[in-house]
């Protein structure tokens, strides 16, 4: 099945666009989704940092894929694995429709879409080399990959059953407008972030060269906790998990991966030592 880009999808009848995304409006849906893909093209960047763009793009073009999802080293094969299992664990991706914000080079999207099986999904970023590693590696999994900005999602308002918004808000310099646009075409988010309260973590962050030139940063939790809050949200489900840092030596990923389920379990150690957070927020009523 060939991707539906945003130009296909304008071009196609508005009832086939609808149902993609089991919308049961199909005159609301197209006339939304063409106002919004009507704007300018610079518009894709607005609010964004594109240089934190930038250095993904060239990433997926130069690796076909981002570094972390193609490198063999034990640590990224660890941390990646516990990653998905955790977004998994909260059982929202399941028969569900879902839109990945931020998804990237596709790497998690078709995981998810493999072991979740979802009713839809959509992944879009602003990246567009990761964009077109997304459309190969897919093959024929009926999964949408589009290029697009996190901060002006071209779909209708309550497009989807939930959002995932995995890895991107401590790239981001406006993290709160990404969850409330995350939350205004979805009634319930997934959000999953490296744990900002984690003390190694910001040395890492200030250490090392790649967590450097990709901008990365982390969040606390009630930072995290007031941006949902603020955006209108309410957290139902928070957990923390991982222990295995990226990029580390493979005895030390060992070591590592053995202490995590102690780390994982035990109240206070998991806030300050896991490697990230995953939370699981809704619309407030």
């Amino acid at each position: 099945m060939e991707v539906a880009t945003p130009q296909l999808l304008l071009d196609s009848p508005p009832k086939a666009k609808a149902l993609q995304f089991g919308i049961d409006n199909p005159s609301l849906f197209h006339t939304q989704f063409s106002q919004r893909m009507s704007l300018p093209e610079q518009s894709l960047s607005t609010g964004v940092q594109r240089k934190n763009v930038d250095v993904f793009d060239r990433d997926a073009e130069t690796n076909k894929g981002y570094y972390y999802t193609k490198n063999v080293r034990l640590s990224c094969r660890l941390a990646t694995q516990r990653s998905t299992d955790a977004i998994l664990a909260t059982e929202r991706l399941f028969n569900r429709s879902v839109v990945d914000v931020g998804c990237g080079d596709g790497f998690y999207t078709i995981r998810f879409w493999d072991r979740a099986q979802p009713k839809s999904m959509v992944g879009l970023d602003p990246a567009g080399h990761a964009i077109a590693v997304a459309n190969t590696n897919k093959e024929n999994r009926p999964v949408q990959f589009l290029v697009g900005d996190a901060h002006q999602l071209p779909f209708p308002d309550s497009s989807f059953d939930v959002a995932l918004v995995q890895s991107i808000l401590h790239h981001d310099d406006n993290p709160k407008d990404v969850i409330r646009e995350a939350f205004r075409v979805a009634p319930e988010i997934v959000i999953h972030e490296p744990n900002g309260n984690n003390l190694g973590l910001k040395v890492i962050e200030k250490l090392s060269r790649y967590h450097r030139e990709h901008n990365e940063k982390s969040y606390t939790s009630s930072q995290m906790r007031r941006w949902i809050e603020e955006s209108g949200g309410v957290i139902a489900y928070q957990r923390f998990a991982g222990f295995v840092p990226m990029f580390c030596p493979s005895v030390i990923a060992r070591t590592m991966k053995a202490l995590e389920p102690v780390v994982e379990a035990l109240p206070f150690v998991n806030r300050l030592g896991c490697a990230v957070t995953v939370i699981v927020a809704r619309r407030g009523t």
